[in-house]
């Protein structure tokens, strides 16, 4: 028989205060939460919200993911403020497709965001929206055999009409059409000359058009997975079968201007819309210059980002990149941990939900202290 079924008594053979491995519990002293220091929460009154900064406000004094929304709009409005910190902002999926471009333009005018790394894709559907085209609701009820032979991309609940991307094409003709092919493409260069030829052709705001205006580098690491990569394909094919040099292409040039733009920077942050290769690439910066240094013996200091925001409802136990949390790039050393002064907000939720929220606030954060945000730290970080 069990030795356990012979004890002698709850107590035997030990004493209240201590607990042993038979599943006892202990005698507990309770705490006083006001001695401890412990910070409350606090009611959401939407009687006192006025404006959405205050209700932004008002969530970070809740749970879940109320309060991390709040807490990640205090960490933007730190990035902005910091005069010293120049920001990268990354951006995968369908984000201009979910009509979020504007925003992004926004923080661009505002010189909060300092550079851009994007999916082409992205890239490619924001020049739908900066050269007046349109995107539109999905009908459930009409098949996808059916939108593909009436020439209409389904993205979820939104179409692209395939007729846009023709118009796009267009565009990056006129551009590539005019590339000298003595220079050696990459995506920053050919991304601000669509932006240059945007501030001089069309009305409408963009990202690439703002960007040019500001001097705001955009980066789209994997180049040929996009709409923009297939249009400069075709070119060099039309340019081969009419007997003149093809574009030659160089991502490494992306990657070289990118890790100098950032050596020069005095403090690092990052805005991450979701993952894939825009965060990783933004991120491996850091083990660049640490590989630059430890196997190159280069004299270069070894930098890494003070400040995260991460928007993204991918969980963390996938094990993708996308739902890492920015403590895991810390043992790569991509970020300066909190105990040095890093400072990190995620927030698990849809970007079309969280982005609009966050920037808003911060937004009407800035403007009530009559602030334009960064105009003085964009023009220095363009040095």
């Amino acid at each position: 028989m069990k030795q356990g079924n012979h004890g002698g008594g709850h107590s035997a053979g030990k004493s209240h205060g201590s607990s042993g491995h038979a599943g006892d519990g202990v005698e507990r002293h309770l705490h006083n939460p006001i001695e401890d220091r412990l910070i409350p929460l606090e009611p959401l009154d939407l009687g006192k919200v006025k404006s959405i900064d205050d209700l932004v406000r008002a969530m970070s004094k809740t749970a879940f993911t109320g309060r991390q929304l709040g807490e990640a709009a205090d960490v933007l409005e730190a990035m902005a403020r910091d005069e010293d910190c120049f920001v990268v902002m990354t951006l995968s999926g369908a984000m201009t497709v979910a009509k979020q471009g504007l925003i992004v333009t926004e923080l661009i005018d505002r010189g909060i965001v300092n550079a851009v790394v994007s999916t082409g894709a992205l890239m490619a559907h924001g020049l739908v929206e900066a050269t007046g085209r349109a995107h539109f609701r999905y009908n459930p009820e009409v098949p996808d055999e059916e939108l593909y032979e009436q020439g209409y991309n389904r993205v979820y609940d939104t179409l692209e009409p395939e007729q846009n991307l023709d118009d796009v094409e267009e565009v990056m003709s006129m551009v590539l059409e005019g590339w000298d092919h003595n220079e050696v493409m990459c995506s920053y260069k050919l991304n601000h000359a669509i932006g240059a030829y945007l501030a001089k052709n069309v009305q409408e705001r963009g990202i690439l058009k703002s960007a040019h205006d500001q001097g705001v580098p955009v980066f789209v690491p994997a180049f040929s997975d996009s709409e923009m990569g297939l249009d400069t394909a075709l070119n060099n094919r039309l340019r081969e079968s009419t007997g003149r040099h093809k574009i030659r292409f160089d991502p490494f040039l992306d990657l070289e201007h990118f890790a100098a733009t950032l050596l020069r920077q005095k403090k690092l942050g990052i805005l991450t819309i979701g993952g894939g290769v825009p965060r990783n690439w933004s991120q491996q910066f850091g083990p660049f210059c640490e590989l630059r240094h430890r196997r190159l013996g280069e004299n270069i200091p070894l930098k890494r980002y003070h400040y995260g925001l991460r928007i993204c409802p991918e969980p963390v136990y996938w094990g993708g990149l996308s739902g890492s949390p920015y403590s895991e790039a810390i043992s790569w050393g991509k970020f300066v941990p909190p105990a040095e002064g890093g400072r990190f907000g995620e927030v698990f939720v849809d970007a079309t939900v969280g982005l609009p929220l966050i920037v808003a606030a911060v937004l009407e954060r800035l403007d009530k202290k009559g602030s334009r945000a960064g105009k003085a730290k964009a023009a220095a970080a363009r040095k």
